[in-house]
């Protein structure tokens, strides 16, 4: 098996794989069921400081993204996308599927959105219904500030729908402080467990304009509103993926328990790596705005993304990401979170990608695993 570095999925938790393995009792039927999922969901409030309603949803994290546009956007609702990386312009598909108009508000990619940019674009147009933004862009690695930029969206009565499926858990986010009225999240990313959920925070505010549409919600897998109620009927719209909601449970129990070192350990990890690459000569895709789940490293002249990502297979037996879109071949991305976020997991990765460049005589300036260590002290 490959030690997984990439930026989504990531390694995951031997407890956490056991738990997938409990016997299960038909989540249709058994109040008992009902009750640990209600109470997981309660735990994924307390998680991001909020009374707004969790869900867990049987679908991998790009569900959620789908799942907020589906139960918002009515045709002909003026939608704005915040476009600062390549998921940030994807939610624009979504809007047009249920038949928005979706209106780019476009930024550099190389660093995060400035919000003295987006008041001044909101001064002339403001008219949108909600907005999408990004948490954690992993094409990238930028970071959004989504409490702020909530906020401000909401002085100008636009709801926002955020998606943190790549920043949650690694990236600390307090809902209380924010203007979020749906907040995406996956399972696969600083949470550690294995693809297939999807998690959603809902506020009231959201609840009333899907109650209140003026047409139907054109999905049924998609309709959030479908689980609003789903304690007091004892009802789900589809069978529960019982086994994936046991793994969840035990990633969030190992999460409480570092709750109090997991923010510090990300951050550590993340400023280590960047300043050993750096220091190796290697030129990171940002200019601001680096994350402490996902680090994207300049493809360097003399090698291919493809010979990065297949020599660290292949030799070291150690998975990266690559990219996509208008990334695809421009980079690659080291993922140092969740479980991926260890110093020996970190050092490991470092070496055999030195060690990948340097069998392509690509010219490495320092040992970066040894550089790695020496920014932790």
């Amino acid at each position: 098996m490959y030690q997984i570095m990439t930026a989504g999925p990531t390694q995951v938790r031997e407890n956490v794989r056991m738990a997938r393995s409990l016997e299960c009792t038909n989540p249709d039927l058994d109040p008992a069921f009902f009750d640990f999922y209600r109470e997981t969901c309660q735990l994924l409030s307390e998680a991001v400081n909020t009374e707004n309603k969790a869900l867990i949803l049987g679908g991998e994290g790009i569900l959620g993204l789908e799942a907020a546009c589906a139960s918002l956007t009515e045709p002909g609702d003026r939608v704005l996308v915040i476009d600062n990386g390549v998921f940030g312009k994807g939610f624009a598909d979504f809007v047009k599927i249920y038949g928005g108009t979706p209106v780019s508000f476009v930024s550099d990619y190389h660093r995060p959105v400035k919000l003295a940019d987006l008041e001044a674009f909101l001064e002339k147009d403001s008219d949108f219904k909600y907005a999408t933004v990004v948490h954690l862009d992993t094409p990238s690695g930028v970071i959004n500030d989504v409490e702020e930029i909530s906020k401000l969206l909401d002085r100008y009565h636009i709801m926002t729908v955020a998606d943190s499926v790549a920043g949650l858990f690694g990236e600390k986010l307090d809902l209380s402080n924010s203007k979020i009225d749906i907040l995406c999240g996956g399972s696969q990313k600083a949470l550690s467990c294995p693809p297939g959920l999807t998690m959603l925070w809902v506020s009231d505010r959201a609840f009333a304009a899907m109650e209140n549409r003026k047409t139907p919600i054109a999905a049924f897998y998609a309709n959030i509103l479908n689980f609003k109620d789903y304690y007091e009927n004892q009802w789900f719209p589809y069978t529960m993926p019982i086994s994936d909601i046991y793994g969840l449970r035990a990633a969030l129990d190992n999460y409480f328990e570092m709750k109090d070192t997991i923010y510090e350990r990300h951050a550590r990890i993340a400023a280590a790596t960047r300043a050993a690459l750096q220091k190796g000569g290697l030129k990171l895709y940002l200019e601001d705005g680096f994350s402490n789940n996902a680090t994207a490293v300049m493809v360097p002249e003399g090698i291919t993304d493809q010979e990065i990502l297949e020599g660290m297979r292949k030799d070291y037996n150690i998975m990266i990401s690559g990219c996509f879109d208008v990334l695809a071949g421009v980079v690659v991305r080291i993922g140092h979170m969740g479980e991926n976020a260890y110093e020996d997991k970190m050092e490991a990765t470092l070496a055999a990608l030195q060690g990948t460049l340097e069998k392509k005589k690509i010219p490495v300036a320092c040992n970066m695993a040894e550089a790695f260590r020496s920014e932790l002290k």
